[in-house]
């Protein structure tokens, strides 16, 4: 079942709390429009580096606006301007700590130029939005191959909507569609498309096969890890955590148009030489009817994960992107 979802709601359930209110998306955005003006700007790195940075003895408490919205530390009210705090405290983005200081409980980076609203560190909680530098190669990717004439775009798995807005973007401001399962990172990724002027609607889907319509393109980065806490963001199924992002090709290719283009991010696992989710695309892409292109883009990320048991059988974990075009 396809659930539209409003760009702005005060339809939401009690539990839901502020967050999805039309009063906490009005103060996002002001915020956004806030440090851009003010030349904010913060890239995010990895988990493991954000962890290693913010133990250094300097990093305890806040000192600057990007220790506060970009590494996620504790602050004191006096660090930040009172006008972009009161915003946060509007939006509910604020935790009150007994210990006197406050944490931001939302990150704000900059991808391909453009302010993105996402989950503070550490993204633990199972409704986390993550955006990470897996989402600047996925940017990247989409801008070199993107197509002319592309005007109608699904980001599936939208996260954030980094994908989907600098599609949309780089397309001229093509109509954007955002589908992902989690209510709060749709809401994020549309003050995120309505910051940046992109006319866009959202559905709450749990498989692109809830979804009508052929796009002229699909742009999609499934989550790709193995996680014992099965966190929808992060959990990739199995085929050592390839399992979405095969589903989420064969699937989305009965939403492209002709002539349209499915974009595909993602991490595979080696096993003994051999790319799991390239054997398996392999066996269930159609052998006509489109073109495909599959490039690995990093041959060696999240490292750190195969001190885990379960990956105790994959070599390394790799960054692909495939592109494939309906003929």
């Amino acid at each position: 079942m396809l659930t539209a979802i409003p760009e702005a709601t005060d339809q939401a359930r009690s539990d839901e709390g502020p967050w999805f209110s039309s009063t906490a998306r009005a103060a996002l955005l002001e915020l956004l429009a806030e440090l851009d003006a003010r030349g904010y700007d913060f890239v995010t790195a990895t988990p493991s580096t954000h962890a290693r940075v913010v133990k250094r003895s300097d990093r305890q408490h806040a000192r600057a606006l990007r220790d506060v919205l970009g590494w996620s530390l504790p602050f004191y009210a006096s660090v930040m301007d009172a006008d972009l705090l009161a915003l946060l405290r509007a939006a509910d983005a604020v935790e009150e700590r007994d210990d006197g200081l406050l944490m931001s409980r939302i990150r704000v980076s900059r991808v391909e130029g453009t302010l993105f609203l996402h989950s503070a560190y550490p993204t633990s909680a199972e409704d986390s939005v993550f955006l990470g530098p897996d989402s600047y190669r996925f940017a990247q990717l989409i801008t070199a191959r993107l197509q002319q004439g592309t005007r109608t775009v699904l980001d599936y798995g939208a996260g954030a909507g980094v994908g989907g807005i600098v599609a949309a973007r780089a397309a001229g401001n093509a109509h954007l569609t955002l589908a992902d399962v989690n209510p709060k990172a749709l809401f994020l990724a549309s003050i995120n498309a309505q910051h940046a002027g992109i006319e866009h609607s959202t559905v709450q889907v749990t498989a692109p096969r809830e979804i009508e319509g052929a796009f002229d393109l699909m742009v999609t980065h499934p989550p790709f890890m193995i996680d014992a806490d099965r966190r929808a963001y992060r959990d990739g199924g199995d085929l050592y955590g390839g399992r979405l992002s095969l589903e989420w090709v064969v699937q989305g290719l009965d939403l492209l148009a002709a002539g349209g283009r499915l974009i595909l991010h993602t991490g595979v696992s080696i096993v003994d030489g051999r790319d799991v989710l390239l054997d398996a695309l392999r066996e269930q892409l159609p052998v006509i009817g489109i073109r495909k292109e599959y490039r690995e883009l990093d041959p060696d990320i999240f490292g750190e994960e195969l001190d885990n048991e379960v990956y105790a059988k994959v070599e390394r974990i790799a960054a692909v992107g495939l592109v494939l075009t309906k003929l």
